[in-house]
C-alpha cells in the first residue's frame, strides 16, 4: 500500500478544498489575497499532501462535511479465502483498504452513515472479488485501477457532482470488480 499522503487527488477533492477555502474568507481566517494563492495552489494540487498543505492552518472550518477533516488512518478489510461484508447501518471511513486474496468483499453503501463528501478505497485484489452498492446521488471514479486478467463492471459511472464521490485506485489480479446502485431483487410470481 502506498503512503495516502502521496495519492493522487480528483477534482471533487479539489473542488471541496476550495469549498472550505471560501468559508474561511467568509469567517475573516484568511485575506483575499491568501484566498486566490491558496484556490490556485488547491486547483494545481496533484497529490493529497498538496492538496492539504493550504488548510493546515485552518483549525475548525468544515465545508458540507460532518466532521473535520483530519488525517485518520485508513480502515483495513482482508478477505483470504473469506466474505467480508458491510451491509445495513454502518460507518464509512474517509480510505477504506481493501485486501483479498481468493476472497469476496461486498460493501454495501446504501444504508451507512457517509461524513465525508470523497471516500477513497485503495483495493489490492488477487483471485478475488469486490462488489460495491453505492446510494442514489452517488458518484466514482476508476481510472486509477489497475487490472490484470480481470474485469471491472461500473454500472455507475463517473461524474463531479456526486455526493459522496468514492475514488478507488490500486489493483485488481485475475479478479473482479463491480460497482452498482442497487441490488436486483428476484420476485416470485
Amino acid at each position: 500500500m502506498t503512503d495516502p499522503r502521496q495519492w493522487r487527488v480528483s477534482d471533487a477533492e479539489r473542488e471541496h478544498v476550495v469549498g472550505v477555502l471560501q468559508k474561511a474568507i467568509g469567517r475573516g481566517l484568511i485575506t483575499l489575497d491568501e484566498f486566490t494563492e491558496r484556490t490556485d495552489t488547491a486547483l494545481a494540487a496533484r497529490t493529497r499532501a498538496e492538496l492539504n498543505a493550504v488548510l493546515l492552518d485552518l483549525t475548525g472550518v468544515v465545508h458540507d462535511e460532518q466532521t473535520a477533516a483530519v488525517a485518520e488512518r485508513p480502515v483495513e478489510l482482508r478477505a483470504t479465502m473469506s466474505t467480508v461484508r458491510r451491509k445495513g447501518t454502518w460507518v464509512v471511513p474517509r480510505t477504506l483498504v481493501v485486501h483479498s486474496r481468493m476472497g469476496t468483499t461486498d460493501l454495501d453503501f446504501r444504508q451507512a452513515t457517509i461524513p465525508h463528501a470523497v471516500v477513497d478505497i485503495e483495493l489490492d485484489v488477487a483471485a478475488g472479488s469486490v462488489k460495491l452498492v453505492l446510494p442514489e446521488g452517488a458518484t466514482v471514479d476508476t481510472d486509477a485501477v489497475q487490472v490484470a486478467v480481470g474485469s471491472i463492471k461500473d454500472k455507475v459511472g463517473g461524474g463531479r457532482a456526486g455526493r459522496p464521490h468514492f475514488v478507488l485506485r490500486g489493483s485488481v489480479t485475475a479478479g473482479s470488480l463491480e460497482i452498482k446502485r442497487k441490488t436486483k431483487w428476484l420476485r416470485h410470481a
